[in-house]
């Protein structure tokens, strides 16, 4: 069954003219528009029902309140509802609603009369949002920021489906990637799929200068808009698919949250730029992965979220791992990867998942005949499921000259469990784990027998008993940052991590307990030491 085709939705033209974005910027910042506002504003229960989906406790909320231009620009921009001239105008007595309307955030109500066909008091015309417009805070290692991030209306502000040139705003997915970057100041980073910006924004944090590339020109117009909207300079916006517009060119970090759902490429089925990428399957996290390696600096980093597809027979961890391997063949493939797989789902609910995340409804005609296509085209493809992460990637410095040919960090794991307490995100935990790897590659089992170590802040440890036992039954180092690892411990690894202080060495540890447990020493050494890499890497343990 083919679906039906949608009606398009008329998207507004974005303009960035400088004083006319400062008038606006000026009034939001007047009017106390930030996200601590906001939530006293309707309080806790409404701000949690809003992000439920559902205005209906914000609207009550707003009615038992006083007029004011933050209840005005909450209603306008955050609720998508309209509000009369003449309390839009309070909201902008700097910029003027006629000026905020040509810059394609507003748009004026044609109607002149009321419903009983009475000329309207002028300030009594409705004005309606064409955008979503809200604050957004963050922390990140540089400390606490905000800005006012512009996007399109979503599909509680239209009341229909999204359209297909849809521009997304502030979602999951940003947080994780940007909290994803690491924090280390560079001079290049490129923003391979901008959107709306907010990764291009986050990233000049630290960096000179940024890239930001996007296929659609209405996401960098509305990306423009952002940057200049929060008074941001050094980022460099260029229109083209993927890496066509840095052709030949190399940057310290690449960040991207490339539109890598897995839609099917049938007619009546909606393709949206903000998310569906136009190839087959993964087709597109492969071409992105592939061209990483071409991109980076010696030393840089690309930090990406992904699906990856599981097909009959085939893992998707192994298909990602393949990606890597056949690039090996090329002379600056010599890349660490680290991909991590946060969860899988089957065919339906993801299926499921997109269709909602479109603004189709579910138990609808069209909500169940998408779905027909999607699991159509899964089977004809033999998916039986999508892996969603992490790709931590980075081009060594110095490969060359990693002392006995040591290992690049190839690392693909799954980390199903809750994430540890990062409140920066995990940026500085990639930074971390990057360069364990290199510690590790430079220690080889001798080196590493000599180095002093010591446990990480973080680190605690669980012990369970049978009742009336003495001795434990199962121990359990527990990590509180990161990834929140939890490692399964024997007594000779928790004795072990319970002596790395950092005043002994690794082969003196190994050596006192063999001699007080009665076992042979090499033996131990050859159990402990590759377990005592992992509690490196991981960040359980940590040089001295």
């Amino acid at each position: 069954m083919t679906p039906a085709a949608r009606p398009a939705h008329r998207l507004p033209t974005i303009t960035t003219e400088p004083a006319a974005v400062a008038a606006i910027a000026a009034d939001l910042e007047a009017a106390g528009f930030t996200v601590e506002r906001l939530d006293f504003l309707w309080g806790a229960e409404a701000a949690a029902s809003l992000h439920r989906g559902s205005r209906v406790a914000a609207l009550r909320a707003l009615a038992s309140r006083d007029s004011s231009p933050l209840a005005a620009l909450a209603t306008l921009f955050v609720l998508g509802l309209p509000v009369s001239r003449a309390h839009a105008e309070a909201a902008f007595p700097t910029a003027g609603v006629d000026r905020v309307a040509a810059a394609g955030l507003l748009r004026h109500d044609v109607t002149s009369t009321d419903d009983s066909g009475l000329p309207l008091d002028p300030a009594d015309a409705l004005v309606h949002p064409t955008v979503d417009l809200r604050p957004y805070a963050f922390v990140d290692d540089l400390g606490a920021g905000s800005w006012w991030i512009v996007s399109d209306l979503g599909e509680l502000a239209l009341g229909t489906a999204l359209g297909e040139e849809h521009v997304l705003g502030i979602g999951g997915a940003t947080t994780t990637l940007s909290g994803l970057q690491v924090p280390v100041p560079v001079q290049r980073v490129l923003d391979l799929g901008t959107g709306c910006g907010i990764q291009a924004m986050h990233a000049r944090r630290f960096a000179d200068e940024v890239v930001a590339t996007d296929i659609s020109r209405r996401a960098l117009d509305i990306a423009r808009f952002n940057v200049a909207l929060n008074g941001l300079d050094g980022i460099e916006f260029r229109l083209g698919s993927l890496f066509e517009p840095v052709a030949g060119e190399r940057f310290d970090r690449i960040v991207s949250n490339p539109p890598f759902v897995i839609t099917p490429r049938r007619e009546g089925v909606p393709a949206y730029e903000y998310r569906d990428g136009g190839m087959v399957g993964d087709a597109l996290v492969e071409t992105v992965l592939r061209g990483l390696g071409e991109h980076l600096e010696p030393g840089g980093t690309a930090q990406l979220l992904g699906n990856w597809e599981y097909r009959w027979g085939s893992d998707g961890l192994d298909r990602v791992r393949s990606w890597f391997a056949d690039a090996d063949a090329r002379a600056d493939a010599d890349l660490d990867v680290w991909v991590v797989e946060r969860e899988r789902e089957d065919p339906p609910a993801y299926a499921e998942t997109w269709i909602r995340d479109g603004g189709t409804k579910p138990g609808s005609t069209e909500f169940d005949d998408l779905v027909d296509a999607w699991l159509d085209d899964f089977r004809d493809r033999r998916v039986t499921g999508v892996g969603f992460g992490y790709v931590v990637v980075r081009r060594p410095a110095h490969a060359d000259e990693r002392p006995g040919g040591a290992p690049r960090l190839r690392r693909f794991e799954r980390v199903p469990e809750a994430l540890g307490s990062n409140p920066a995100g995990l940026g500085a935990t990639v930074a971390r784990v990057l360069d364990a790897a290199d510690w590790l590659a430079a220690h080889d089992d001798a080196a590493l027998g000599a180095a002093h170590l010591r446990v990480a802040g973080d680190v605690t440890e669980e012990r369970y008993y049978w009742p009336g036992n003495d001795d434990p039954t199962v121990m359990t180092l527990v990590q509180g940052g990161g990834f929140g690892r939890r490692v399964d411990a024997d007594t000779a690894l928790a004795a072990f991590v319970g002596a790395c202080d950092g005043d002994l060495s690794v082969r003196a540890i190994t050596g006192a307990i063999a001699q007080i447990t009665g076992v042979d020493e090499d033996a131990l050494v050859a159990d402990l030491l590759p377990r005592a890499r992992d509690l490196v890497l991981d960040g359980l343990l940590l040089p001295a």
